[in-house]
Order: structure tokens, then C-alpha cells, then sequence
């Protein structure tokens, strides 16, 4: 109990500007050590990792600045490529769209032309041409085209069609 009512007299505020004056004294013994170190040249393991630790963020830096630049090089690149490859697909689709309507337009003016000739032709020959007529106008539509080459044959074609079928096929 004696313990007690020793530490209940001990005068605080003394102790805790003692305790700031010594960690005082120890920053500033600290502060002279250190510039006389620098001084005369030398370099302690507090500062060589101190300084590898500066160096080592400047060359990560470094690095993300490069990476940076790549990836923008890389994203130009790329939106490049994107745009290069959508002509080509358009291109490709625009030579298939071509190629399709020039091989119905020959397969019925071919078929037309058949039929003003007087060749034999059955009633699957004549609904072939005209299925193949209906497929070529919706192609013509869906691509916003006009027709303009086949009105002609497909007009011999029905109306040898519509004669046929009077006549009783």
C-alpha cells in the first residue's frame, strides 16, 4: 500500500516533461550523427535502404510510364485492325451479295430465254424460276437495290407459265 501512495505523490507533469526532454535530445543526437555521417561520406543501412527504396519507386514509375505507352500503342493498333478487318467483312459480304444476284439473275434470264427458244420444261422448272424470282426481289429489298435486269424475263416466264398451265400441262 506504501507502493501506492508513493506513486500517487510523484509530481506527473515533471515525469512527462522529462520524457520529452530526453526524446528531444535523442532526435537531436540523432539529427548531428546523421549530418556529420553525410559529411564525411559515409552511408549506414538506414539510408542504403532508404535510397534503394527511392530508387526502386522511381523504376517502377518508370516502367508504368512505358507500359502506359504501350497500351495506348497497343489499343491504336488494335482499333486499327478492328476497322480494317469490319471493311474487309463488308467487302467480302458486298462480292457474295454480288455474286448471288448475278447467278439468279443468269439463272432466270438462262431459263427465260429457254422458254421463248421452245424448249421442254416441266412444271418444277417453271416454280424453281419463280422461287428463285421471289428470292432475288427479297434480296434486292433487304439490301436496298433495285431491280432492273430481269422484269422482262420473268414477264416471258410467267405468261408461259400461266399458258401452260391453260393449255393443262
Amino acid at each position: 500500500m506504501e507502493a501506492v501512495t508513493e506513486l500517487l505523490k510523484v509530481d506527473f507533469s515533471s515525469v512527462f516533461i522529462s520524457v520529452f526532454v530526453i526524446l528531444f535530445g535523442v532526435k537531436a543526437i540523432t539529427s548531428i550523427l546523421e549530418w556529420a555521417i553525410n559529411k564525411l561520406g559515409l552511408e549506414t543501412k538506414w539510408m542504403r535502404e532508404k535510397r534503394e527504396e527511392h530508387e526502386l519507386l522511381l523504376k517502377t514509375s518508370e516502367n508504368l510510364m512505358e507500359l502506359q505507352k504501350r497500351h495506348i500503342d497497343d489499343m491504336e493498333r488494335s482499333e486499327k485492325h478492328s476497322t480494317e478487318m469490319r471493311n474487309d467483312i463488308k467487302q467480302l459480304k458486298n462480292m457474295f451479295l454480288d455474286t448471288r444476284i448475278d447467278t439468279m439473275r443468269w439463272e432466270i434470264n438462262d431459263f427465260a430465254s429457254r422458254v421463248t427458244n421452245g424448249s421442254r420444261c416441266n412444271k418444277d422448272n417453271y416454280r424453281h424460276c419463280l422461287s428463285t424470282y421471289a428470292k432475288y426481289e427479297k434480296l434486292l429489298e433487304d439490301n436496298n437495290l433495285e431491280n432492273g435486269e430481269v422484269e422482262i424475263s420473268i414477264k416471258v416466264v410467267k405468261d408461259s407459265y400461266e399458258q401452260k398451265l391453260k393449255e393443262g400441262f
